[in-house]
């Protein structure tokens, strides 16, 4: 069983900073990717960044890139998403998933949080 637990988020002003932090329990992840993604209310889940768990190569969304940090800290067993200037429209539940390969794709993940909501005030 392979539990993915999300915390961090809040209510911040625009412009300020969130540290989101996913718990994975279970089972070792070694072999996988990690990646965050966000849902605002009435639109589809969207990617938001990606890496591998052993490290290396990221990925960032066009709408995050130069704000936002995935880092792993590996003896934790956590995946952190740095969020920095925020907006307005980073305002979303933002999820932990877990996949064989980086994807930007819903569907290419096997493991899911149950999500951290993070709102924006302007």
């Amino acid at each position: 069983q392979v539990q993915l637990v999300e915390s961090g988020g809040g209510l911040v002003q625009a412009g300020g900073s969130l540290r989101l932090s996913c718990a994975a329990s279970g089972r070792t992840f070694s072999n996988y990717a990690m990646a965050w993604f966000r849902q605002a209310p009435g639109r589809e889940r969207e990617f938001v960044a990606g890496i591998f768990w052993s490290g290396g190569s990221t990925v960032y969304a066009d709408s995050v890139e130069g704000r936002a940090t995935i880092s792993i800290d590996n003896a934790k067993n956590t995946v952190y998403l740095q969020m920095n200037s925020l907006e307005p429209e980073d305002t979303a539940v933002y999820y932990c998933a877990a996949a064989e390969v980086i994807t930007t794709r819903v569907d290419g993940y096997d493991y899911w949080g149950q999500g951290t909501q993070v709102t924006v005030s302007s």
